[in-house]
């Protein structure tokens, strides 16, 4: 029995506040031209998903293409138990690229770790053969301009999921990548760690390379606090986990030649736990299996123009535990590799704005002219989309009228795609506010704070000069430009001093310190219940920083900082803020 269902469901989803209106070119935190996010609702509401599944005698699949394509669910028909970790809302949590991580299913990520539509619809097809359907999922994605599709299938007699990813490079310029298969499952105290013996990177507050077999932890139990592992040559290409409790588990396996990637992530049973509950209404922890093309995530890979990359790997649920040196690589015929779909751009994430001004400069459709001021702050142009350029060109000939905010929008892109002083010299062309508060962020990343400050100030729209992203971005300008602007930081964060925004704290707490008000520092920074975050470290250096000026010889860090405590590693952010010498790239 092999069937196809499509169908909606409703699910308790928790809204996201955006970051700002900043678009996030030279944002640490975030990922062009995509929008990053700051805090998540408490209460949710009911949003409707849509759905399509897989199923034959062995096994359902149900896959959300309204959630990036992941594979929401797989129900084992012999025993009847789900095997993913689902947790029944959508929850977003403080992960990179965009700080909005659902965790849950199985996400396949690609041109980075986390894929930036992650949690954003995608298209979808499903196909039937004589004896095998296929659901396909994916996009062109807006970074770049690749395409990515993953092809999900179940044969008649299949006791596992066969998984294959096909990333194409169609533009004209070589783009690096990454991508993991990343598999949520539940974590119990008796969870069983099935993985091959051999070396394996260890990342936890550091980097170190254990034996697996000596070293390694038998049970989730075993884990103490979040702890990333890598193998780096494993004796064999199968792993997986069971939990006897629940009498379910899952293994993974994929030829090493294309996908020798191998990863188990867990939060331990320990201290660390309870940043497992963040996704979820019901306290349930979760570890993740993964794997994927590269070894680890340090590791990024380059597409070439007119290239393709594709692997395929399979998830097996079962209720008994296996032995992995006995899982042996299925032996399928699959589709020929040019009937796996390629899609297009999404279709919900405002790029058909962009698409008509290309569209009406290539017709030379002068009768048709988008009006910039009806663009929604936070669909910023795709640095994927090659031909914007002479578009925005083209937008500035035919409506004079609208040259300011043409030359912000062309702007943007340019700095989007990595042309930053060209993008500087179009904003300063601008007389937008939007313009100034870019061209701040844009100096102020380049060791330029004088610049920085002098377009900070030129803003004149005051909500936009009070919107937490810009009075952060200022007072960070206003710090590098040294203690003469202190009594500038203190009027302009005096405004916002009833603020409960965790950013703007942050900053009031820097200005205390530097202020020499150490006991008004601690109190506030021991007193402010932040979101947990992984991997950014802005409260932990304000504790050491308190601790160094005042003398005060503090001990440890206060758990409300919410910070983790891993070691840097991993290409996970798409821009690291480096900072260039002014001589070297500005006259």
């Amino acid at each position: 029995m092999l069937k196809t269902t499509e169908f909606n469901k409703d699910i308790l989803t928790h809204l996201l506040t955006p970051a700002g209106p900043l678009p996030t070119i030279q944002d640490p935190d975030g990922v062009y031209p995509y929008q990053s996010y700051v805090e998540t609702s408490n209460r949710p509401v009911i949003k409707t998903y849509q759905f399509v599944s897989l199923e034959n005698n062995h096994m359902k699949v149900e896959i959300c293409p309204d959630l990036g394509g992941k594979v929401y669910s797989i129900i084992h028909k012999k025993s009847g138990k789900e095997v993913l970790y689902v947790p029944q809302v959508i929850k977003h949590t403080r992960i990179l690229p965009r700080f909005y991580f659902v965790a849950g299913g199985i996400e396949v990520s690609f041109p980075i770790s986390h894929t930036p539509s992650q949690n954003e619809k995608v298209h979808y097809q499903l196909d039937n053969a004589k004896d095998r359907i296929y659901v396909s999922v994916g996009e062109t994605e807006l970074r770049f301009g690749m395409q990515w599709t993953v092809e999900f299938s179940l044969g008649a007699n299949d006791e596992f999921l066969t998984q294959r990813c096909l990333f194409v490079n169609p533009t004209n310029k070589p783009h690096e990548w990454m991508s993991w298969s990343n598999a949520a499952v539940p974590a119990n105290g008796d969870t069983q760690l099935y993985f091959p013996k051999g070396n394996v990177l260890l990342h936890e507050d550091e980097l170190k390379t254990i034996q697996w077999e000596n070293d390694g932890p038998n049970t989730n139990a075993d884990i103490k606090k979040m702890s990333g592992y890598f193998w780096k040559k494993p004796e064999c290409n199968a792993f997986g986990i069971f939990n006897p409790s629940e009498g379910i588990g899952l293994y993974h396996i994929a030829d090493p030649r294309k996908a020798p990637g191998m990863k188990l992530w867990s939060y331990g049973s320990d201290r660390d736990e309870k940043w497992s509950l963040l996704s979820c209404m019901e306290k349930q922890s979760y570890l993740e299996i993964q794997g994927g093309p590269i070894a680890d995530q340090s590791i990024k890979h380059t597409l070439q123009p007119g290239s393709t990359n594709m692997h395929t790997e399979y998830w097996i649920p079962t209720d008994k535990p296996f032995d992995i040196n006995s899982i042996k690589l299925p032996n399928q015929i699959l589709r020929p590799k040019n009937y796996i779909p390629r899609f297009g751009w999404p279709e919900e994430q405002g790029v058909d704005v962009w698409q008509k001004l290309i569209d009406a400069c290539s017709k030379k459709d002068a009768c048709f002219i988008l009006d910039p001021s009806t663009i929604n702050n936070y669909n910023w142009p795709p640095s994927g989309m090659a031909k914007l350029g002479d578009a925005f060109e083209w937008a500035l000939k035919c409506d004079p009228n609208n040259n300011d905010q043409w030359l912000y929008y062309w702007g943007i892109w340019l700095g989007g795609t990595g042309k930053l002083w060209d993008s500087i010299y179009k904003l300063e062309e601008s007389n937008i506010d939007p313009a100034n508060a870019l061209l701040g962020r844009l100096y102020y990343q380049h060791g330029m704070p004088d610049k920085s400050k002098a377009a900070f100030d030129k803003i004149l729209n005051p909500s936009l000069s009070l919107h937490p992203q810009i009075v952060v971005e200022r007072d960070k300008t206003l710090e590098a430009l040294g203690g003469d602007m202190v009594p500038v930081r203190k009027a302009w964060l005096d405004k916002v001093n009833a603020s409960e925004d965790e950013w703007i704290i942050e900053r009031r707490i820097g200005l205390l310190i530097d202020l020499g008000e150490f006991d008004q520092a601690k109190l506030l920074l021991e007193n402010t219940e932040f979101q947990k975050i992984h991997q950014r470290y802005v409260r932990k250096g304000l504790w050491k920083k308190l601790n160094e000026k005042s003398g005060m010889q503090l001990n440890g860090m206060p758990k409300n900082l919410a910070e983790d405590d891993l070691a840097f590693f991993g290409a996970y952010r798409a821009f690291e803020n480096k900072q260039i010498k002014k001589h070297e790239i500005y006259t």
